[in-house]
């Protein structure tokens, strides 16, 4: 049961309902398409929705059989969900534009994790990515939130790509994050293989991603030690 608990979350399952059955034939691993949209009724406001179960774990706690086989399966996820989106695909402020855009919230976290983690190299990376040239093409479908808690892992292989709450259309850089969340450095080559071969320039915006979640992560996670977790271990992999 898909029922959002928050009047900002409401919107987020509606954007699943309108475009994951739109979206699910064309991927080659499983997401959560819902099989019954519900409607406001008996007190409660919002749209609601049943979808699949998905089984397994989530792939941060999750070990691989064949992290080599997974890292080329995600990859062609993520290259068949990058394809141009229509222009009425869902916005999101926070996900797919310009680095520009964080770098106020980046210092900002930098400043507050200054006794958390060894910020500047950090901040260093970061300025040093953010010359990177932007996205040339056309908004591409994203998921908007593909971390490692959003990826099930069952009998060691992934199953199901879940929460796609946050869709929307920009930069594939965004979503090519999770490749510093999920793999080893051996892996993460190819990941980029199949994810579409990304250009330096995209691939170096993907890295900074890396590094703005994790730091999110690291600067909103006091109370969630899973988040906190996938933030750790995404800033040491940038």
């Amino acid at each position: 049961m898909r029922l959002p608990r928050r009047q900002i979350a409401a919107a987020l399952v509606e954007n699943e309902q309108r475009w994951l059955p739109h979206l699910a034939p064309l991927l080659p691993i499983a997401i959560p398409t819902p099989i019954h949209v519900g409607a406001p009724a008996e007190g409660y406001p919002w749209a609601w929705g049943v979808i699949p179960w998905g089984p397994g774990g989530i792939a941060a706690f999750s070990a691989f059989v064949d992290p080599a086989r997974e890292a080329r399966r995600l990859g062609e996820f993520v290259s068949a969900l990058h394809r141009p989106a229509p222009p009425d695909a869902p916005s999101n402020p926070f996900r797919g534009g310009p680095l520009s855009d964080c770098d106020e919230p980046v210092k900002m976290r930098l400043e507050r994790l200054a006794g958390v983690i060894v910020a500047a190299p950090a901040g260093r990376c970061w300025d040093g990515l953010m010359v990177t040239a932007v996205w040339p093409g056309p908004p591409l479908w994203l998921h908007g939130d593909l971390h490692s808690a959003n990826v099930m892992v069952s009998d060691g292989a992934i199953s199901t790509v879940i929460d796609f709450g946050d869709i929307t259309a920009g930069d594939p850089a965004t979503d090519l994050a999770i490749a510093w969340m999920l793999f080893e450095p051996s892996s993460r080559v190819i990941f980029r293989h199949y994810c579409g071969t990304p250009d330096d320039d995209t691939w170096a915006r993907a890295r900074d991603w890396a590094l703005h979640f994790s730091l999110a992560y690291l600067a909103t996670s006091a109370d969630n030690p899973l988040m906190a977790s996938i933030g750790v271990r995404t800033l040491e992999a940038v």
